[in-house]
């Protein structure tokens, strides 16, 4: 089943583009990433999906649901966590839970024993008093504990400490393996391999790859680290087109890997060489890539 699909969304703010022709078509069960720089366009494309900005050109469909003219039905049926996350200061984590039970009517207390006990909340403190982190971990359970059919969380653990990221982490993994699809926006490459099955990557606007992460793992190139036997040894190196330099340090050259181990190892045995090191493939260079053009820097 279809839960997201997207075709040409595009959105202009006067003159100025938020996104523009985006694409996307997200399975259920998938934890899918959504990645780019601030500034990107990741909350923009969000903020269609779930009926907060009319797209300009495009249509969306959430849940089979249009975006725009069904989003109050989209909204019962989604969990959601902006990345500007506000609560009011005198809510508390009770006050707050009783308020979205009433609205979604249903009793939500059982269900989020599980989360305030996963997360270490105190329910009794009010907004005012909590830390930033903790104030996430609220909006957390309160985007959870329905057990939405979608969870659509942009910049969720911009506030969280490691360990409560990996307990996030976990949880999601759980609800997908129940299948519970997400939606997980983030800039943070790492954390996107850690839990997704799939990201598009979103660069100025535009989606500039849409793949599964054992996918780009299979494009991204390998680090070699080399150490030769002596400064003369070095001097007689002729680099071959199969490997680019990255660094260098007295004896010791790293190079990324564009051909095949074979080449290698029949290139090194005709070098004069003391150790050999092969890092798993680079997927941070290759995500690095897709933010550069020409003249740019990394964004």
């Amino acid at each position: 089943m279809s839960i997201i699909s997207a075709k040409g969304l595009t959105v202009y703010y006067n003159k100025r583009r938020g996104i523009e022709d985006v694409n996307l078509h997200i399975e259920q069960g998938e934890i899918f990433g959504f990645l780019g720089p601030n500034g990107a366009g990741k909350t923009t494309a969000i903020r269609v999906l779930m009926g907060y900005l009319k797209s300009t050109e495009g249509s969306a469909n959430v849940l089979g649901l249009d975006c725009w003219k069904q989003s109050h039905q989209i909204k019962k049926e989604v969990g959601y966590i902006p990345g500007d996350l506000r609560l009011y200061p005198w809510m508390t984590g009770n006050s707050a839970l009783q308020i979205f039970g009433m609205i979604r009517k249903k009793n939500l207390r059982p269900a989020a024993n599980e989360f305030v006990e996963l997360f270490g909340l105190d329910m009794k403190v009010p907004v005012r008093k909590m830390s930033s982190g903790m104030k996430q971990k609220l909006g957390l359970l309160l985007a959870l504990v329905h057990k939405p059919k979608l969870i659509i969380l942009d910049e969720p653990t911009s506030a969280l400490d490691p360990l409560a990221q990996q307990k996030l982490i976990e949880a999601l993994r759980a609800l997908a393996s129940e299948g519970h699809t997400i939606f997980f926006s983030s800039h943070s490459l790492s954390e996107v391999e850690q839990l997704c099955h799939r990201v598009a990557i979103i660069r100025e606007g535009k989606i500039v790859a849409d793949e599964s992460i054992e996918d780009l793992k299979k494009r991204a190139k390998k680090l070699v680290t080399i150490s030769f036997k002596n400064e003369e040894a070095v001097s007689k190196i002729k680099t071959p087109d199969f490997l680019i330099d990255k660094k260098s340090s007295g004896i010791d050259r790293q190079y990324e890997l564009s051909g095949t181990s074979q080449q290698l190892v029949e290139w090194l045995s005709h070098q004069e060489y003391q150790d050999l090191t092969v890092s798993p493939p680079d997927l941070e260079n290759l995500f690095h890539q897709y933010y550069i053009s020409d003249g740019d820097e990394i964004k």
